[in-house]
């Protein structure tokens, strides 16, 4: 008994220590915990873009990384979809989310805003919120006051509840209020600056305990934390001596539009951007994003984001590194954190070389540590250094751990290249035809009115034309507009007759009579066009039924929540007289009846259980399937791919609409939507400001191709099924699945260096198709050797590598033989294959 009592004594002990408070607060210089200014690498990774059972292994990579803290905004419109309705099940398990970074040995951000911007539906705010009458958002108004008190409120009392703020011994150490308010409050005059004020003494009303940040906010009142958002903050300074120079979002790359090209962001500048903002101050930077994900049902915002949110991150949509991103970051870290103590407490000093050229020396305890910075974006420069002389390639910075020897260069990138790979796998338990697709079919009807009557629900009638968010509450993208005229005369009858229609996009969809007059779309995610077909009207009643659909609602600017969509009109119909003179019958103040989304969308024709696949499938057809129709449902079964990859399927073929995996919204779909041709470059240089349209790829092609399909998504022992909404008219004949997972990968070390090559953890280096250790020359795909080499270098590494799952091999002479070059480093070029053993899918099977 004595030793049991002992042994309990010991674990109340080991829990009072796990879960002690700690002081999280701040000074000129850092974040301090209990007095002890820290430096924090941290990184954003959003709950709902990913499933609760991929946050594990996100949150270990990103600690892996070299992170410290995950950051996170809180979904409003996500949890509150409906009024005093919460969600916080599946991927909207925000405590979850937040325990599993604690798990996992991390600190926590919370960005409860709760406006997000985040390129997420409408800020993040709920739709329902734009209809309470006598609204203003982000004012100085009592009615949006009090609604965003209350998500907030709850949100508070939840984490305190659940005692995950850091002085509760939790993992949570700063929180958000608001989101770059700075950036439009000019346009609500005074009461935007009263809105400021009453979201800074709400925040402090909380009591938490922690540190409050009102990101991109320069006259954030004290004690709010002012911080910069952007791609390069190292010239940005808080509001007040006595607040640490922090940066919140670091654009590690840029979301994507429909129609638009594949924004890449190379991960030197990234590392350049970083090392600059910490020679010059900085101890708090976020990725922004480090794990970008997905945007899965309706969330992507814009309009016209896609559903993939990869971002260029360094952890890619899928949950894979993104090398060489990942791995350069990781060491600059790890570079970093070793004169943590000299850069938080240390005296600076700066000297300017001129040219753009500076060294930084912070000093402290008798311990130097040296920036060596060059942000001449053509001219690399050779300067001497404390009677040393070193080289500083154009539009970098080198760090000097002692003062004396280059640890990191930020343009030396000494880790490999992973160049990600779709493999159309086998499916378990099928071994031919793995994915020859059955499909079954069903028509969306056309057809609103019959015998002057509407068929189906109608929402409400009105005698004008409704803005759709306030008809629809953001619960679908589409909404149906129908009114009914009546003609007598024959130039109505026997002459051609046009629809015009100016609406507020983003995609009209016109019927007359039950046929389809023709549809058209918004290009570029601009908000207005005008619609005109030609139609042909018939005597007496006739029924114009149009259908609006949106796109993701805007996101972000002043007054952004306003912003109309569906038909705005004005509508007429316009014919000519005997004399050839126009007629117009204006139809704008016509009584439009109301119909809230699709018919499929309403009978949940995504929801079929697969143990009723057969009885459920009544009213599907299995012939006759239809091809470039709109209005087309799709539905079909497939088996999971072996292994543990992700999974994603191609969905070429298909024109634009929404997707469901065994009744999960995986997105909205757009492939016929081709970037524009112009504009991308079969290289990329790291050197000079980044804008999202630089390094750009994928000219010519679908923004998207593949959507994500996470394997908590399938069914391991069962069938899955995948229905598809056509909107446009597509086929599904081209449909496939594949894992993601590593094809090539390459390397271009520098002499001094350890280079780690690594596979997915199913796959070993199978062959080594370049090696050359001297002065190589060319980049990944396209290597070439010199006259200056060693010999032995491929042996080695055959000998080192071949057959592993991954190796790490130290670039040097010594390990890899004489080159015989005088130069200042060699560099050691690899390009291997990664492959799945033979044997693999028997194993699996």
């Amino acid at each position: 008994m004595a030793s049991y009592a002992a042994f309990l004594l010991l674990c109340m002990a080991f829990m009072s220590f796990t879960i002690e408070a700690m002081n999280v607060s701040y000074d000129g210089r850092a974040i301090t915990f209990n007095g002890k200014r820290k430096i924090l690498f941290s990184g954003s990774i959003h709950y709902p873009r990913s499933t609760a059972e991929m946050w594990p292994s996100l949150i270990k990579k990103a600690k892996e990384g070299g992170l410290d803290v995950i950051e996170t905004y809180v979904f409003w419109n996500s949890h509150e979809p409906h009024y005093r309705q919460y969600d916080f099940t599946g991927n909207l398990d925000l405590v979850r989310f937040i325990k599993t970074v604690q798990n996992e040995g991390l600190k926590a951000m919370l960005r409860i805003g709760p406006y997000v911007c985040a390129e997420w539906n409408y800020g993040g705010f709920p739709v329902w919120l734009h209809n309470i009458p006598g609204i203003e958002f982000r004012t100085n108004n009592a009615q949006f006051e009090h609604e965003m008190k209350n998500f907030t409120t709850l949100i508070v009392d939840m984490m305190n509840h659940e005692k995950l703020f850091a002085s509760q011994g939790g993992p949570i150490i700063l929180a958000q209020i608001e989101n770059e308010y700075g950036n439009i409050m000019s346009s609500y005059g005074d009461d935007g600056k009263k809105y400021v004020d009453w979201c800074a003494n709400l925040a402090q009303s909380y009591q938490v305990g922690i540190p409050w940040v009102m990101c991109q906010q320069d006259d954030a009142p004290d004690p709010m934390l002012n911080s910069c958002n952007g791609f390069y903050c190292d010239q940005f300074y808080p509001n007040s001596q006595n607040k640490p120079k922090m940066w919140t979002e670091n654009w590690t790359g840029w979301f994507k539009n429909w129609g638009g090209q594949i924004p890449h962001r190379t991960a030197e500048d990234v590392a350049f951007a970083v090392a600059r903002f910490f020679q010059y101050g900085g101890t708090y930077q976020n990725y922004y994003m480090y794990h970008g994900g997905t945007n899965f049902g309706r969330t992507s915002g814009g309009p016209y984001i896609t559903t993939s949110y990869d971002y260029d991150a360094p952890l890619d949509e899928y949950g894979n590194l993104n090398q060489p991103k990942w791995g350069h970051l990781k060491k600059l870290h790890e570079v970093l954190k070793s004169i943590e103590d000299v850069l938080v407490n240390g005296h600076r000093r700066d000297v300017e070389y001129g040219n753009m050229v500076t060294a930084t020396i912070y000093s402290h305890g008798g311990k130097s540590a040296c920036f060596l910075g060059n942000a001449n974006n053509s001219y690399d420069a050779s300067i001497n250094f404390q009677n040393n002389q070193y080289n500083v390639p154009a539009w970098s910075v080198s760090i000097l751990p002692d003062c004396s020897n280059e640890a990191y260069s930020t343009a030396k990138v000494n880790v490999q290249t992973s160049v990600m790979v779709m493999k159309e796998n086998e499916a378990a338990d099928n071994d031919d035809e793995s994915y020859n697709l059955k499909w079954q079919w069903r028509h969306e009807p056309f057809e609103q009115m019959k015998n002057g009557k509407i068929l189906g629900n109608v929402a409400l009638s009105a005698p004008q034309l409704l803005d759709q968010k306030v008809v629809t509450n953001g619960t679908t993208d589409y909404l149906w507009y129908i009114t009914s005229v009546n003609v007598d005369d024959n130039i109505w009858t026997k002459k051609d007759v046009q629809l015009r229609i100016n609406t507020n996009g983003h995609i009209l969809h016109a019927f007359v009579n039950g046929k389809h007059a023709g549809s058209q779309y918004a290009k570029n995610g601009q908000y207005q066009f005008s619609f005109e077909t030609n139609v042909t009207l018939k005597a007496g009643t006739n029924e114009i039924s149009l259908l609006s659909a949106t796109v993701g609602l805007p996101n972000y600017g002043a007054y952004f929540d306003n912003v109309e969509v569906g038909v705005g009109g004005p509508i007429h119909l316009v014919t000519h007289d005997e004399s050839g003179d126009e007629v117009v019958k204006n139809i704008t103040n016509n009584v439009w009846n109301y119909k809230i989304g699709l018919h499929g969308e309403n009978a949940k024709h995504y929801e079929m259980k697969m143990s009723n696949y057969e009885k459920n499938s009544l009213g599907w057809l299995k012939t006759g399937l239809p091809t470039d129709r709109i209005f087309t449902w799709y539905k079909t079964k497939f088996n999971s791919p072996v292994g543990n990859d992700p999974v994603a399927v191609d969905l070429s073929g298909l024109g634009k609409g929404q997707a469901w995996v065994n009744g999960n919204n995986i997105g909205r779909y757009w492939p016929t939507y081709l970037a524009d041709d112009n504009g991308c470059s079969s290289t990329c240089d790291f050197r000079g400001a980044y804008t999202s349209s630089k390094c750009a790829t994928g000219c010519g092609k679908p923004t998207q191709q593949w959507y994500h399909i996470p394997r908590s998504f399938l069914n391991d022992e069962e069938e899955n099924e995948l229905v598809l909404f056509e909107e446009m008219g597509g086929h599904p004949f081209n449909i496939k699945f594949a894992t993601v997972t590593i094809g090539n990968i390459c390397a271009n070390a520098y002499e001094g260096n350890t280079l780690e090559l690594s596979c997915h953890e199913n796959q070993v280096i199978s062959e080594f198709k370049f090696v050359s250790f001297g002065q190589p020359q060319g980049q990944c795909g396209s290597f070439t050797k010199s006259k200056c080499e060693a010999p032995n270098t491929l042996q080695h590494l055959k000998k080192k590598c071949l057959g592993k799952s991954k190796c790490s091999v130290h670039v040097s002479e010594k390990n890899l033989g004489a080159t015989g070059c005088k130069v200042e480093q060699n560099r050691l070029a690899v390009e291997a294959i990664c492959t799945i053993p033979v044997n693999y899918y028997a194993k699996k099977k």
